[in-house]
């Protein structure tokens, strides 16, 4: 069943944007990422215009992420103080990078800077994720204790306050730039940045496995919400069409993942993420250098 979409301007199949938003859904659930790092990737595979990916994906993450926290929010795993301070960051960071994008978008230079970008952070941030990962499991086998880090430098910041879901009293400031960095990338690549929160809240500002999860979800909720308003207002490359299909399926599978994710462990979350952070990347990279099918496209001047 083919479905039309508008602003994108090309024909996909229905069944398969439904099939899409429900496994990212169940990422949300499961990772406490928005999963923006796959479904942006995805609809480029399947043709969608970089431009109406990043801007549509990011919408598709809002409705995914709503349904995470709520279960999350039973579950008592939410630091809703900690989630406003990234998210304070957030809206600066995301401010800044849709006007980067717009500007990249007049040079025409935006397609590629996108498809760059996912490569290098998803490489890098799979890599280290990966890592840590199989570290973690190693002692996990063996019995022993992780090495407690003492982040000296962040806890001699000014600025520090409590964060009792957390069990932390550390400084704003990293916080706020964790969540200016997620606000950029949700901005040019279309991402919730929950595979870059996710390792940050653990190994920098040492928040606990547990919570993690619900708390990126509470702040890529209004971040990506945001970034999808000022791409609507000024890129104009959202399509509602293609926004509907993917959160219906978003919805559904993030309860699924938010199950699935309460009966593993914490150490095999963070494996299974790093593989398919990896996965992800490693396509792309493989698109940027292959010859495509079609070395020209005609297209009508702007």
């Amino acid at each position: 069943m083919q479905l039309y979409l508008p602003i994108a301007e090309v024909s996909v199949n229905l069944i398969l944007l439904l099939g899409v938003g429900t496994l990212v859904g169940i990422l949300s659930g499961m990772f406490g990422v928005g999963g923006g790092f796959l479904i942006t990737p995805l609809l480029f595979f399947m043709g969608i215009p970089p431009a109406v990916a990043v801007a549509t994906g990011a919408n598709q993450i809002v409705a995914s992420s709503v349904s995470g926290v709520m279960a999350h929010l039973k579950r008592r795993t939410v630091d809703l103080k900690m989630g406003t301070v990234l998210l304070a960051g957030g809206l600066v960071g995301s401010a800044a990078g849709v006007a980067l994008f717009n500007y990249l978008k007049e040079q025409g230079q935006v397609d590629l800077l996108v498809r760059l970008a996912y490569v290098v952070f998803l490489g890098v941030i799979g890599g280290l994720m990966f890592v840590e990962s199989l570290r973690a499991l190693r002692r996990s086998k063996s019995g022993a204790r992780p090495k407690r880090r003492s982040h000296v430098w962040v806890h001699g910041l000014p600025f520090k306050m409590r964060f009792r879901a957390s069990g932390l009293y550390i400084s704003a400031i990293p916080p706020l730039l964790v969540g200016a960095a997620v606000g950029v990338l949700a901005a040019i690549m279309g991402v919730g940045g929950g595979f870059i929160m996710v390792p940050a809240m653990i190994y920098l500002l040492g928040m606990p496995t547990k919570v993690v999860i619900g708390t990126s979800l509470f702040q890529i909720i209004f971040v990506t919400g945001f970034t999808t308003l000022l791409h609507a207002t000024t890129t104009r490359t959202v399509d509602i069409v293609l926004a509907l299909a993917l959160i219906l399926g978003g919805v559904v599978g993030a309860q699924i993942g938010a199950v699935i994710g309460a009966r593993l462990r914490a150490e095999q979350l963070r494996i299974l993420l790093a593989t398919l952070v990896l996965a992800v990347c490693f396509k792309l990279a493989l698109d940027l250098f292959l010859t495509p099918d079609e070395l020209y496209v005609i297209a009508r001047a702007g």
